[in-house]
């Protein structure tokens, strides 16, 4: 089969004829019809992330339908269109996901970084960490729900009920939460790159009530803030946006380092947190 492979020589990718993979036991063979590009991907191709099984094959927004189920699979069937997400894989014996709280397993599989992703024509995945998606849709159009969509909800449910909503940087997961948070009538405020205008005009094409520069204060107080870009400089940017009480919610898995900044940003109960990849 043809792959886009990674061999940790370089941020680039290689065209390549690999052989076809087998599902071992848990597992099923997934014929890829979409993979979107997720700037994870970029991180771990770029070497922000340490550490890739290699070679490798990258890709953890798939959109495909079953092609082979292996031994001991229930619940998925030949031919069934599904997703496969960043989680991979996880223990099930560790503390955490004994608890229920297996997006921070102490030995997880991590899809396109640890196992062999999506792009490719065919992968193999964990029938645990396969989801059911619906026939109807793009598969382009479906791929950035399985991570984009997924980590930008997690996120906005962490921030709690809201009425107004920042979001820092506008990609993939934030062009998709702000039309959730719109659709249940909170208001949006956007900040981008200085100097965006694209993204700007796209996040006010999308609802957002208003859209600026990230070195531009927000117009109104936040309940809370969302940061989707791997700038660490916003979280004390956003913090002094945000209300007392308020979140400031990082949701991405790698972002630079966070600079010093005055306790009194903090304290009134103000709170900063991550958002660790997905559970089932």
């Amino acid at each position: 089969m043809r792959a886009m492979v990674f061999d940790g020589s370089g941020p680039k990718l290689a065209l390549q004829d690999v052989p076809v993979p087998v599902p071992s036991e848990g597992q099923v063979r997934i014929a890829v019809e979409a993979c979107g590009v997720c700037r994870t991907d970029l991180h771990v191709i770029d070497g922000d992330l340490t550490g890739p099984s290699l070679p490798l094959i990258p890709g953890h927004e798939i959109v495909g339908r079953v092609d082979e189920v292996g031994a001991d699979v229930s619940g998925i069937s030949f031919g069934q269109r599904v997703g496969v997400p960043w989680l991979g894989h996880t223990c099930g014996t560790c503390p955490y996901c004994r608890s229920g709280h297996k997006n921070l397993c102490d030995a997880p599989g991590f899809t396109g970084y640890t196992i062999n992703g999506g792009y490719a024509e065919y992968c193999v995945a964990d029938a645990q960490f396969v989801f059911p998606l619906p026939e109807q849709g793009d598969p382009v159009a479906l791929a950035p729900l399985l991570c984009a969509g997924l980590i930008g909800y997690r996120s906005y449910k962490l921030a709690g009920e809201v009425r107004t909503l920042g979001i820092y940087g506008f990609g993939a997961a934030a062009h998709i939460l702000c039309q959730i948070a719109r659709h249940q009538g909170v208001d949006v405020y956007t900040c981008t790159r200085d100097g965006d205008d694209a993204a700007q005009e796209f996040a006010r094409a999308l609802g957002a009530v208003w859209a600026g520069g990230s070195s531009l204060p927000s117009p109104a107080s936040l309940d809370a803030a969302i940061i989707s870009a791997p700038f660490g400089a916003l979280v004390p940017i956003s913090l002094r946006s945000v209300r007392k009480g308020g979140r400031v919610i990082c949701g991405g898995i790698h972002m630079g380092d966070i600079p010093g900044f005055p306790y009194a940003d903090l304290w009134e109960k103000r709170s900063i947190m991550s958002v660790a990849n997905l559970t089932r």
